[in-house]
């Protein structure tokens, strides 16, 4: 077995100092010695078993390094979000120490003494970044609380707002592979940071010369005990009626986040049996070793929890991603395979938006959704004389609406008690989408049967979305570019009528990367990068007027046709 390089490579002087520099000014010894290897694999110092030292450095540790050292991980309007690994553009101790020292600096231009509550999820590292943050507010003069374990990002965020803080960090990827982590950043609203914000703080995090220079405390903040838990237990078992149903059977899956237990108490403290669990997935674990992708929305992702239902016949499947701000829903259906459907998200943030329409709205209260969203919440709220308002994506954006009284986005996020939790809260939608599903359970009805009434009343509103992952990120520059500078007149044989760059704040929105087309037909298209993994996504959706009863099933069979004609030519249009 050979140790040598596959061809010989040159590295540049100026990286193998940088890489050096980095190395030397690393807290942990595990990145250290990790960066150092891959510096002495492209320098050429490789071992071979059976020959001693060549020369010859490993092109693809070349460019590893380079990868590396294309400048320190962004901060932006999600924190930051990346790969595990050494080197300032991944995921490590260094990064996250510069981070924090960032975000105290600007938050000590509005008070002395901010202070900052700290969360984690149960992902690899997450615990130090967590220790490392609350050294480096305490150390600037800052107070730190830190949640006593790894909990939901929800209760995170309700924290915030319940002690009082100046703001929240939160480690986590949520539902991105294992091998990434990240650090979500909240202000004291309780919200995400939106602009301003994340540039200021990126300006604070450029003038950190050294890890060595940030000041970090051995101790002094406070662990948190079990009371910010149990007043959001408290607090979200209050999103159902008191005297609402409770007879559901739920089976739950965590996909191995933190979402398990604290799903199981919400639901005993409101009133429900505790929701069954898919057992090989209810324990954290950093390595989600029986799902590709920890994200609901994947392909493959609740087979686990769907194989267990046709096994146990319950109610209800409700899925959390790993730190349970997000909720699916599947449904017993005979109509699809295997007997059991997942709700698209667009579906489930229609029906919780009826079930709360249906409890009543209060004088002024709102509703909001992203754009890439369904066109339908709309359609309700003008039906129901509801204030509505369409955002950018991202609850950062959503959380803001004034007057919100429910807001959601496609991709499985819901707000649906902003007074509580001013962000995409898993636990409480599973909680209300549960009072719903008992509801109708009661009535012999079920939440298809709502569906069927929202598309009878307000046409078939029928949804999907692709996405194409790139290993390079001026990949999805060149498909941008390409549809900007030569914009489609027409998609899957439909006349474009409106043709708008969301980069130049279209629809009154603040400016973003995006592209958004209207058709003839009615059909919608969205074109962005994601702001979170590296892909771009595509957002369609197709509205189908219903002729009576007897025309639902053509509908929807008409909106899925019109669909897969426009997924096709999108899919050629974005090709790399």
């Amino acid at each position: 077995m050979s140790y040598t390089s596959r061809h010989a490579a040159d590295v540049p002087d100026d990286l193998l100092v940088a890489a050096r520099e980095w190395a030397a000014d690393d807290p942990d010894p595990v990145t250290r010695d990790e960066l150092l290897a891959i510096v002495a694999a492209a320098e050429g110092a490789v071992l071979r078993r059976d020959e001693g030292a060549t020369k010859g450095g490993d092109p693809a540790a070349v460019a590893d390094l380079a990868d590396r050292f294309t400048g320190l991980l962004q901060f932006g309007t999600a924190g930051l979000r990346g790969a595990l690994g050494a080197g300032p553009h991944r995921m490590n101790r260094a990064v996250v120490i510069r981070a924090a020292a960032g975000l105290v600096a600007h938050l000590r231009e509005a008070s002395d003494s901010p202070f900052v509550v700290i969360g984690r999820d149960a992902r690899h590292n997450s615990d130090a970044f967590a220790l490392d943050t609350a050294a480096v507010v305490v150390a600037a003069g800052g107070r730190a609380a830190v949640l006593p374990e790894p909990l939901p990002t929800p209760v995170l965020a309700f924290a915030i707002r319940h002690l009082g803080a100046d703001a929240g960090v939160m480690v986590t990827a949520s539902h991105n592979p294992p091998q990434d982590n990240g650090y979500k950043v909240y202000l004291g609203t309780g919200s995400q940071i939106v602009p301003p914000s994340d540039a200021q703080i990126a300006e604070q995090i450029s003038r950190v010369t050294s890890v060595a220079s940030v000041p970090r405390a051995e101790s002094g903040w406070q662990v948190l005990g079990d009371e910010v838990l149990e007043a959001y237990l408290d607090a979200v078992a209050g999103v159902v009626a008191p005297d609402s149903p409770r007879d559901l059977q739920v089976l739950h899956t965590s996909l191995h986040g933190v979402g398990d237990a604290t799903v199981r108490r919400a639901f005993e403290r409101a009133g429900f049996a505790a929701p069954a669990t898919v057992a090989t997935q209810a324990a954290p674990d950093p390595d989600f070793p029986t799902v590709a992708f920890p994200n609901p929305e994947e392909d493959g992702a609740l087979d686990e929890a769907l194989a267990t239902a046709r096994a146990t016949s319950p109610d209800l499947v409700i899925a959390n991603d790993p730190d349970a701000d997000r909720c699916a829903v599947a449904v017993p259906d005979a109509g699809a395979d295997g007997g059991w459907r997942l709700l698209r998200g667009d579906e489930v943030g229609a029906l919780l938006a009826s079930h709360l329409i249906m409890r009543g709205i209060p004088e002024g209260g709102r509703m909001a959704n992203s754009i890439v969203s369904s066109r339908l919440l709309g359609a309700m709220c003008r039906q129901s004389g509801v204030a509505h308002e369409d955002t950018l994506t991202g609850f950062k954006w959503i959380a803001r609406v004034d007057d919100l009284h429910y807001g959601y986005e496609e991709a499985l996020g819901y707000c649906v008690a902003p007074d509580l939790v001013r962000d995409k809260d898993g636990v409480s939608a599973a909680l209300l989408i549960a009072e719903l599903a008992a509801i109708l359970k009661a009535e012999e009805r079920t939440l298809l049967d709502v569906l069927d009434d929202l598309h009878r009343q307000l046409g078939v509103h029928d949804t999907d979305a692709f996405s194409i992952r790139v290993d390079d990120l001026a990949d999805i520059d060149v498909v941008m570019v390409r549809l900007r500078q030569t914009p489609p007149t027409e998609i899957a044989g439909s006349a474009v009528t409106s043709a708008e760059d969301l980069a130049e704040g279209a629809g009154g929105l603040p400016p973003t990367d995006g592209l958004r087309y209207l058709l003839d037909d009615a059909s919608r298209i969205i074109v962005r990068p994601s702001g979170t993994e590296p892909k771009l996504k595509v957002y369609l959706e197709a509205i189908e007027p219903v002729a009576g009863d007897d025309d639902l099933l053509p509908a929807r069979g008409r909106a899925a046709e019109r669909l897969t004609r426009v997924r096709a030519a999108m899919e050629s249009l974005t090709a790399l």
